[in-house]
């Protein structure tokens, strides 16, 4: 599938800047290509749906992370088979300020969900998973901790 298949959408990451109430904040992937295999690769070997504990989300920048027109691969991920579900280009500021507000959101509210991925094909919801980790990567492959989303307790 190609990446220009998916387009990425944002919602509740305001409020960190303008210091007002938390929101859990929300991704919206739109997927315009052939359901078929959206599906498919979200789909277990049993035929089952896989759920928020199998799949992983991530983000591999392309540029280095200073760079202010920075961009990376937003990638999502069976963490079961390591098989790419979905992946698409995305300008790292905005990744990284959805991330910020991911963990201010769940600081605030201690809600172990600290933000929800909902994917989509021609405006129709496919999943819902509710996510608490997010890894950065920087250019070379190395995880950028101060970066990413990733919760107390989660040793990696």
């Amino acid at each position: 599938m190609r990446r220009d298949y998916f387009e990425l959408d944002v919602a509740n990451v305001d409020w960190v800047d303008e210091d007002g109430d938390p929101e859990k904040p929300n991704v919206t992937i739109e997927f315009t290509g052939a359901a078929a295999e959206l599906e498919d690769r979200l789909t277990d070997r049993d035929g089952n749906r896989l759920d928020a504990s199998e799949t992983d989300a991530t983000f591999r920048l392309t540029d280095d992370v200073d760079d202010p027109d920075a961009g990376g691969v937003v990638a999502v991920t069976n963490r079961i088979t390591g098989e790419f579900v979905l992946e698409l280009n995305q300008d790292a500021d905005d990744v990284l300020q959805f991330v910020r507000a991911a963990r201010r959101y769940g600081e605030a509210t201690g809600d172990d969900g600290q933000y929800r991925v909902e994917i989509r094909v021609d405006g129709e919801q496919l999943v819902v998973y509710e996510k608490s980790t997010f890894l950065v990567y920087s250019e070379d492959g190395d995880l950028l901790r101060s970066h990413s989303l990733i919760p107390s307790g989660i040793e990696l």
